[in-house]
């Protein structure tokens, strides 16, 4: 098949995931989650272990904010749903996910980071979450990402808004392991984890959602309030100046 925004192989029972849009920072949009979406529907019958990747450079910018500007523009419905459904697929799929992290991540960038089982990185990778620079703040990535570190520490990321580097991202959980070269670090790795029957990680996912259904309950709020954040006129307003005229909010 042919990908817009992703570059896919199967390697059985691997199946690797690179975001593909250089032009834009490997950011997030409608394109993206739905072709993700489904090559994991693929993955469901066909893989046990589903990598995640961007560029050396850049893992994934967060939400791509020139489609949100278009969107809004248009009058076209935003759809944080489809999303978060990617992200709960990641978690509770039949499958273990890997981010495999290089460069920079931002905003909905750390949600697929967050959504992951295992978080792999290099010595280069830096995680932040800039929403509330911009009147935003990361609603769908709070639930996965509270989850993953505690409520204290993604409140701090939150307010920080500038990026924390890898060896404090490992203290703190949400990198699992890293090195210089982390390539080796993930072929270790899959040398164990391609051991895993398919039926027994699909039952211990399950058991797994079972012990912690928050995911569940906190989508509806998740969704609502993203909905709220990208219709506010002033929020919109901060966004189409940096789209626009490359203004960021703190500067006009």
């Amino acid at each position: 098949m042919e990908w817009k925004t992703l570059k896919v192989r199967f390697e059985d029972p691997i199946c690797f995931i690179q975001f593909n849009r250089p032009e834009a920072k490997n950011t997030i949009n409608e394109v993206l989650i739905r072709e993700c979406t489904q090559v994991m529907k693929i993955c469901k019958e066909r893989s046990s272990i589903v990598i995640f990747e961007g560029s050396p450079e850049v893992f994934c910018f967060g939400a791509d904010l020139q489609e949100v500007d278009m969107k809004q523009s248009s009058e076209q419905a935003y759809r944080p749903d489809i999303l978060y459904d990617l992200w709960l697929k990641m978690t509770n799929g039949p499958f273990v996910t890997i981010s495999h992290v290089r460069g920079t991540t931002n905003a909905g960038g750390v949600g697929f980071v967050a959504a992951s089982d295992i978080v792999i990185a290099d010595e280069t990778a830096v995680f932040s979450l800039s929403e509330l620079l911009f009147g935003l703040y990361p609603a769908m990535v709070l639930p996965f990402l509270t989850r993953k570190i505690g409520y204290q520490r993604a409140h701090y990321l939150t307010l920080k808004t500038n990026g924390i580097d890898v060896k404090q991202a490992h203290n703190w959980g949400l990198v699992d392991a890293y090195q210089a070269k982390s390539n080796v670090l993930l072929k270790q790795h899959l040398t164990r984890l391609t051991k895993l029957p398919k039926s027994a990680i699909q039952h211990y996912k399950n058991y797994m959602g079972d012990l912690n259904d928050m995911l569940i309950k906190s989508k509806n709020g998740a969704v609502t309030a993203n909905q709220q954040i990208f219709t506010d006129k002033d929020n919109l307003s901060r966004i189409y100046q940096f789209v626009e005229n490359g203004v960021y909010p703190w500067e006009g």
